[in-house]
């Protein structure tokens, strides 16, 4: 049935139908789970090269039995906020083995990794600090920097030269990701801790795609970088990613976390996690931390795809993490190009602008644990040889260029 035409103070229509024309329109398909790597639409099964279950435990079924004995035990929502009667036993004890695992002192755990990040920064920044970001973090930093009374300044992507030119000191905070969500890249740690105490500024890792992934039992990117975990102030990550299951956490000192409990508006006014999910990620984390071979084994599924692709003249980010964007260019392309995977049973989403500057839309591949050799062999061929006809835009040879103006 036709929408009917709505008049009014909001150009909702319009707002659409230029979204649509410039094929930048977004839309929601419906899946039936994502299982060891595959998918499955419309009744069609597909190789799924789009999920972050970059160890393939989203169905592990020790997490699944976990999560059921948490219902048993808890039921299944926490009824509250955790101020009033959300928290339990469960998420205290989640708290502990995250703080014990990423060796910081305290854990708080939020709804997820949008609100976990936007809680910080709005409880932490006021008029009198400033804050310094990696022109490439996620929108939830993005858009709460811009929402705030602080003073924001976005520093080229991973150019510490940038960033140190313009530290003041102990003015705020700087932010930057540990693998970053679109390109794969990693941020340089050590660097950034040495400005950060150099400066007396404080630092906070978005460590959303790190996680799980990288590192001595999957501590992240400073573990996976020698970085010590006492010289950065703020840890975030994610449990919906390499541990398969939902929600997020911030990590710091005793005094952050208390500060936080205190005035993070986002943790005191939502309802808390249920505390059954709570128990499945604690059970994910005893599964991480003892994947070191799903690991190596991810590892070379990624030096696979790479030197396959780059074999076929495809143009890849520098990645060696699982996430692998590859660049097109315009948005019909990358549309084009999903299309002809989809119709040979490979799953892979394009990435278009606003999440990507204009000019760089790609395929963002990637790759898990459950994945087989067979089916990286599989995507390579169905790939085959690069014949996209150039674009005309320099800036579609580089996924950083536009976003570096």
């Amino acid at each position: 049935m036709k929408s009917p035409v709505v008049t009014g103070p909001f150009a909702l229509g319009a707002a659409l139908a230029g979204r649509e024309q410039a094929d930048l329109l977004r839309r929601r398909i419906a899946t039936h789970g994502s299982v060891a790597g595959r998918l499955q639409v419309d009744g069609r099964d597909y190789l799924n090269f789009s999920a972050n279950d970059y160890l393939g435990l989203a169905d592990h079924s020790a997490i699944k039995a976990a999560f059921k004995a948490g219902i048993d035990c808890y039921g299944t929502g926490s009824g509250a906020s955790p101020l009033v009667t959300g928290y339990s036993r469960a998420h205290q004890q989640l708290e502990e083995t995250l703080a014990e695992w990423l060796g910081v002192e305290a854990v708080l755990l939020f709804n997820c990794g949008f609100s976990a990040n936007q809680a910080v920064l709005k409880a932490l920044l006021g008029k009198a600090h400033r804050l310094w970001q990696d022109k490439l973090n996620h929108a939830s930093l993005q858009e709460m920097g811009s929402q705030l009374p602080c003073k924001m300044t976005r520093f080229g992507h991973n150019d510490m030269a940038a960033l140190a030119s313009q530290l003041e000191p102990d003015r705020g905070l700087i932010v930057s990701e540990g693998v970053f969500s679109m390109d794969g890249d990693q941020a340089p740690w050590a660097e950034l801790a040495r400005l950060a105490a150099q400066s007396g500024n404080w630092l906070m890792i978005d460590d959303a795609h790190g996680l799980g992934v990288l590192g001595p039992q999957g501590r992240g990117t400073l573990a996976a970088q020698g970085v010590a975990p006492a010289s950065v102030h703020i840890q975030m990550g994610t449990f919906g990613k390499a541990l398969g299951v939902a929600g997020a956490f911030v990590g710091g000192s005793r005094e952050l976390v208390d500060y936080l409990v205190n005035f993070a508006r986002h943790y005191v006014y939502s309802t808390h996690m249920p505390a059954a999910q709570a128990c499945a990620v604690s059970k994910s984390i005893e599964l991480v931390r003892a994947a070191d071979e799903s690991r190596a084994h991810l590892a070379q599924l990624i030096a696979r795809f790479r030197q396959g692709a780059a074999a076929l003249g495809w143009q890849l980010g520098a990645s060696d993490t699982p996430i692998q964007p590859l660049l097109v260019g315009e948005s019909s392309a990358a549309l084009q190009l999903a299309e002809r995977l989809r119709a040979l049973g490979l799953w892979v989403t394009a990435i278009r602008p606003p999440t990507v500057p204009v000019g760089t839309a790609r395929l963002r591949i990637t790759l898990s644990a459950a994945h087989r050799e067979q089916d990286i062999d599989r995507l390579l061929e169905a790939l085959g040889p690069c014949t996209l006809s150039a674009t005309g835009n320099e800036d579609a040879a580089d996924p950083r260029g536009a976003r570096h103006a």
